[in-house]
């Protein structure tokens, strides 16, 4: 199932068909995000005529293409070779008239990597924002509103920097609520945000650092672009890949198998022990009394929890999701789930997420480990490489999000 949900949105498969037809003037392609190498290849491979661009993605997430440049920078907290790659892009879009079109390519992860500070602050500025940010357990659309307000780029920006040309905006969501704007902070779309809601978004999380920053934000000066600005005229967005198609996807295969699949939603946000509570009742629902829908079964969602960090462990919101999962379960019988990210990175490289049977605690506390402790620590990865049973892709070369399932068979009847 976790296959199936990676590949419905894999650009090879989604980009070509929502392409153009090419411009009188100059096609520039331009991009950000995890899925941006990717998206880029394929537009080359199906694009008829001249071509030319440059995308930024993650380290370790580039594709060879022929005409568009493909840079790599840091990702979630940015550097300086994502600051220059923001330059350039502007530089590019800049001298373009009304004959030229401008193809972005948009997916998560774009935040971090499209990261021009906005004036009067520093890539430093930036840097300890993020990391504040990432560790407050702040829902990724608040971290974007603040993030589109410190940003050169951000928040509708680029596409502003582009008018006169037609921009067109190919999206791959990883965001809940499928929101352009949000998507990478939305670099081509209007912001509907402000400056004050930024700033409260930091009060809430009780960030005050740096100085530098909320200074900027209590200023307010030199707003995003917002929705009816004349400069976003040309812009337009298509969404071509969402965590719907990709729970879709990974339900028809659970039908194909005789299981019966119940989607949850595709938009569940949260504190991940928290979600995985809520998930572990509806589980223990299914064993003990056959609702809502009687075993065998699976329970499907996807969206993006967050982590309220206040251990010093190796982090991850999968991997979180499902050690509190195995704790509330308690070694429930027949219940077996996978929870991972599709752009194959929890938090750690290379490792996806994890799968929880039954006995994962059992085996932990064979080898010594307190599940309870380490989940107190934020420090789950461990575990689950301890055990063996992390789920390794590498990078995807998509992103739409986390992926979870939860598996609950017939009882006295698992594999």
């Amino acid at each position: 199932m976790f296959d199936a949900a990676v590949a419905a949105a894999l650009p090879a498969r989604v980009v070509a068909p929502h392409l153009p037809a090419p411009a009188k003037g100059r096609t520039v392609v331009i991009g950000a995000g995890k899925a941006s190498a990717a998206m880029a290849r394929a537009v080359e491979d199906a694009w008829q005529g001249d071509l030319e661009g440059i995308v930024v993605t993650r380290y370790g997430h580039a594709v060879p293409c022929r005409r568009i440049e493909i840079v790599e920078a840091a990702h979630p907290v940015p550097d300086a070779a994502a600051e220059r790659a923001a330059a350039r892009m502007l530089d590019m879009v800049r001298p373009l008239g009304p004959d030229d079109l401008v193809i972005a390519l948009i997916s998560g992860g774009g935040s971090s990597l499209l990261s021009l500070p906005a004036p009067g602050l520093t890539l430093a500025d930036k840097q300890a924002i993020n990391r504040a940010l990432l560790r407050s357990g702040a829902a990724i659309g608040e971290m974007n509103c603040v993030r589109k307000h410190l940003s050169a780029i951000k928040g509708g920006r680029l596409a502003a920097a582009a008018y006169p040309a037609r921009v067109l905006t190919l999206v791959i969501s990883d965001v809940p609520g499928n929101d352009p704007a949000t998507v990478a902070s939305g670099p081509t779309i209007a912001d509907p945000t402000s400056f004050a809601e930024a700033r409260a978004i930091l009060a809430k999380y009780r960030i005050t650092e740096p100085e530098s920053v909320l200074r900027l934000l209590d200023q307010g000066a030199d707003e995003t672009p917002k929705p009816g600005d004349p400069r976003l005229a040309h812009a337009t967005s298509v969404m071509i890949a969402t965590p719907q198609m990709a729970l879709e996807a990974a339900a028809e295969i659970a039908r194909q198998a005789g299981i019966a699949p119940l989607i949850l939603g595709e938009a569940i946000e949260g504190e991940a022990r928290e979600v995985a509570r809520v998930m572990a009742g509806i589980a223990r629902q299914v064993v003990l009394h056959g609702q809502p829908v009687p075993s065998p079964c699976v329970l499907i969602s996807g969206g993006e929890t967050s982590v309220t960090v206040r251990g010093n462990g190796s982090g991850g919101r999968n991997v979180e999701f499902l050690l509190a999962l195995a704790v509330e379960l308690d070694g429930l019988a027949d219940v077996f789930a996978l929870a991972a990210d599709t752009d194959g990175i929890d938090g750690m490289e290379a490792v996806a997420g994890a799968i929880v049977t039954p006995d994962t605690l059992a085996r932990a506390r064979t080898l010594g480990i307190d599940p309870r402790a380490r989940l107190d620590q934020n420090d789950c990865h461990p575990i689950f490489a301890a055990l063996h049973d992390q789920v390794v892709t590498g990078p995807t070369l998509t992103n739409v999000n986390d992926f979870r399932a939860i598996l609950i068979l017939p009882r006295n009847k698992g594999p």
